[in-house]
C-alpha cells in the first residue's frame, strides 16, 4: 500500500501519517524531515535550502526531487510519502519515477484545515533548543513557561513557525496544490479528510478506509503468489 499525505501547514498529517505506519507497517518518507536532516548536518546544500525556509518560499523541485528518490531508492512497495509532491513540476517526476520503476500509489490523503487553524496550531509551536521536544503554547504548554519538561532546556519558535512566515505558507501551498489535487482526482485516488478536531477523531475519519485499502492489497498480493 502505497500513500500521500498533504496538507497545509499545521493540518495534523505528520502526526497522522505516523498512525499509518504504526498500523500498516509502511516505510516512512518525509521530505521535511530530509530537508532538516540536511540543514542540521551543514551542507551547502542544507545551508541553501535553509535560506529559503527562513523566507518562507518554496524550496526548489532539484533539490527536494533528489532528497526523496534517494529514500524511495531503498523500498518498493508499503510506503508513505508525507509533504511531497507539493508542485506540478514535482507530480510529474514523481510519476516518472514510479513508472520507470514498476511503481504506483493507492491513495492521495489530503488533511485540510482553514487558515486561521493554520497558523494558530504552528504559531502557537515550541521546541525545546536542547532536546528537540515539542510543546504548543495553548494545546500542550510546558509546566513552566519557556522551559522544556524533559531536560529543562529553553523553549524556541522556529524561524519558519512566526506567524507571517505561516500565513505566506498557507498561501503558497493553496494555490501550488491546486492543479496536484485536480491530477490526482483524475487518477481517482484522491481523498479530503477534514484535518480539524483531535487526533483521535480525525483518525477515525481516515481508518476504515485504510484498513478498505490495506486490504485489498492483501488479497491482490495472496492471488499473485
Amino acid at each position: 500500500m502505497n500513500i500521500l499525505v498533504f496538507g497545509p501547514p499545521g493540518s495534523g498529517k505528520s502526526t497522522q501519517a505516523r498512525r499509518i505506519i504504526e498500523r500498516y507497517g509502511l516505510e516512512y518518507i518525509a521530505s521535511g524531515d530530509l530537508i532538516r536532516e540536511e540543514i542540521k548536518k551543514g551542507t551547502s546544500v542544507g545551508r541553501e535550502m535553509e535560506a529559503y525556509i527562513k523566507r518562507g518560499d518554496l524550496i526548489p523541485s532539484t533539490i527536494v526531487n533528489i532528497l526523496v528518490y534517494r529514500q524511495l531508492r531503498r523500498v518498493r512497495d508499503d510506503f508513505i510519502l508525507d509533504g511531497y509532491p507539493r508542485t506540478a513540476e514535482q507530480v510529474l517526476a514523481l510519476e516518472n519515477y514510479l513508472y520507470d520503476h514498476g511503481m504506483k500509489l493507492d491513495l492521495a490523503l489530503d488533511f485540510h484545515v482553514p487558515k486561521e487553524v493554520s497558523i494558530e496550531r504552528i504559531s502557537g509551536r515550541r521546541i525545546c533548543s536542547k532536546c528537540g521536544a515539542v510543546y504548543h503554547v495553548k494545546y500542550n504548554p510546558p509546566k513552566v513557561p519557556g522551559k522544556c519538561d524533559v531536560c529543562g532546556g529553553e523553549l524556541v519558535q522556529r524561524a519558519d513557525d512566526r506567524p507571517e512566515i505561516v500565513s505566506k505558507r498557507y498561501d503558497i501551498y493553496t494555490a501550488n496544490m491546486e492543479p496536484i489535487i485536480k491530477f490526482y482526482k483524475r487518477q481517482g485516488i484522491y481523498v479530503m479528510v477534514k484535518g480539524e478536531g483531535d487526533v483521535e477523531e480525525v483518525w477515525e475519519r481516515v481508518r476504515p478506509l485504510l484498513d478498505f485499502i490495506h486490504s485489498r492489497e492483501e488479497k491482490r498480493r495472496e492471488h499473485e503468489v
